[in-house]
């Protein structure tokens, strides 16, 4: 009996050492950006006729945390123009993001 809880304790420790050895919280870069880039888009004045409008951003982020646009695919200029204009070189915070990933997102104009 005193060797089954013997090996009793000793499997709860090694389930435990494992369980806090993991790192539970993880960032993911792309989805604080993702809503960081929600936040700088927020504020449009586009009508209820561009709520169908959707774009493709693709950036990469400087030395200094700021977004660089590199390419906007939309068929609507005037999107593109304007996602270009609330985007390109506004600083974001972002633990862990290397300077030169590119990351792409996508963006729609929604009511």
């Amino acid at each position: 009996m005193r060797k089954l809880s013997l090996v009793f304790v000793a499997a709860m420790l090694l389930v435990t050492g494992n369980i806090l050895a993991n790192d539970s919280v993880k960032n993911d870069p792309a989805k604080t950006l993702s809503t960081q880039i929600h936040d700088l888009m927020d504020d449009n004045n586009f009508t209820s006729d561009d709520v169908s409008l959707t774009a493709q951003v693709r950036f990469t982020l400087n030395n200094e945390g700021e977004i660089v646009v590199l390419s906007v695919d939309t068929d609507n200029e005037r999107f593109a123009s304007f996602v270009k204009g609330r985007l390109n070189y506004k600083k974001v915070e972002v633990a862990g993001a290397k300077e030169g990933k590119m990351f792409t997102v996508p963006i729609k104009i929604a009511s």
